[in-house]
């Protein structure tokens, strides 16, 4: 072969290579959330192994344990972190801790990182449902909470794929959702003051496979006028994340925000508010909410009605025994939603769980709202000179001129 015809085949070889190369925590090359059937898989053995995780039960114990031993097969040194409700029954939080390379405050002197701030990824691991409720109905919460188990499980597969992330990273698997958030209420109450305050944004999976659509939300701190922009940002950059990489054409993953725009009193304040941007359906998110602290909180649902009665998570056909709601009821089933929502191209809870974890990660490569990455501040640096460059030269070219 001559030495024209091998560079040639080379760059042939090249090219064919490149759909399947990318570079994470930067411009993709080829399809993005190509995280394959991790996350969908655990979900679907956690449910066939603990059917019934209810809270402070012998089955959420074995999940969570289950979850424990997940995160040690990806490398990580997990935390336990046990707790107890008022009546002596208890739980656990699992966490790991993906320290960041921090951030240098916009007010910095001496361009040298100064600034930590935190970001906590979370979902709960407990079920509504008793083992004695559901014994007879196949009931096994693979909507709720199963789903976001396996979202949570996926970001911490593929984070350590990413570098240079300025925020240290909490992911947590919640114990007890269902009684009040109280997983979430340990977590954050076991933070200092300083760290509380560290604290930019918690994301929240819950219920992301059965409804119709996938929803983003923000917290009921943003129906606050003169705060809601603040608490809206990582909610917007979310959104950005999912169009800019074009995931509903690419990889069939419309992520939406609620338009709905009824006007009702939803936080209890006695004010109206517009139903916008945020969801009347609770998780672990509102411990976060109540402290003021921005939240963007993912689940399926479907809002587009013109009343909050009306709502519903499916219009399904096959999905009505409890009108439409699939949370809490029977049909929270994988071996009745699977036959439903699988088909032979494309599986819902795949898709959703790979694209969900997806937006998260990518969203934190974006950085901090307070701060620069080294990156970010080399590269602002950078246009400062240039900007300054553009300035004296245009005032020597007007000297110039006027010496003419």
């Amino acid at each position: 072969m001559s030495f024209g015809k091998k560079i040639i085949s080379l760059i042939l070889i090249l090219a064919l290579m490149l759909p399947f190369c990318a570079c994470r925590g930067g411009d993709d090359v080829g399809e993005p959330a190509q995280y394959g059937t991790y996350g969908a898989d655990f979900a679907r053995k956690l449910v066939k192994k603990y059917p019934y995780r209810n809270p402070y039960s012998e089955g959420e114990q074995g999940a969570g344990n289950m979850i424990k031993s997940e995160f040690k097969e990806l490398g990580y040194d997990v935390k336990t972190q046990p707790f107890s409700n008022i009546n002596g029954q208890s739980s656990n939080n699992y966490y790991v801790k993906i320290e960041g390379t921090g951030f240098i405050s916009k007010e910095s002197k001496t361009g040298k990182v100064d600034t930590k701030k935190i970001v906590i990824i979370g979902a709960h691991y407990d079920d509504s449902m008793s083992a004695t409720e559901a014994a007879l109905s196949g009931y096994d919460g693979i909507s709720d909470n199963a789903s976001g188990i396996g979202c949570l499980m996926t970001c911490a597969k593929e984070i350590k794929e990413y570098e240079n992330i300025g925020f240290d990273v909490y992911i947590v698997a919640f114990g007890a959702g269902n009684d009040n958030y109280a997983g979430a209420r340990a977590f954050y109450a076991s933070f200092d003051q300083k760290e509380r305050e560290s604290i930019e944004v918690m994301f929240n999976f819950d219920s992301i496979y059965a409804g119709d659509k996938m929803y983003a939300s923000s917290g009921y701190n943003s129906l606050k006028l003169d705060q809601k922009y603040k608490m809206r940002r990582k909610l917007y950059q979310v959104y950005d994340v999912a169009y800019d990489k074009e995931l509903a054409s690419r990889n069939g993953y419309s992520l939406l925000y609620n338009e709905s725009g009824i006007i009702t009193d939803l936080d209890g304040d006695g004010v109206n508010d517009i139903y916008s941007e945020v969801s009347a359906n609770k998780s672990d998110y509102v411990v976060f909410d109540e402290a003021n602290i921005p939240v963007v909180y993912f689940d399926s649902c479907d809002y587009y009605f013109q009343s909050m009665e009306e709502m519903k998570e499916t219009k399904n056909l096959n999905l009505q025994d409890y009108g439409g709601k699939i949370r809490g009821t029977n049909l929270d089933s994988s071996s009745l939603l699977d036959p439903i929502l699988v088909t032979d191209e494309s599986d819902k809870l795949e898709i959703r769980i790979n694209n969900t974890a997806f937006v998260v990660l990518e969203t934190l490569m974006k950085g901090s709202d307070y701060g620069y990455t080294q990156d970010q501040y080399d590269e602002y640096l950078a246009e400062q000179e240039a900007e300054k460059e553009a300035k004296e030269n245009e005032k020597k070219k007007g000297k110039k001129d006027s010496d003419k």
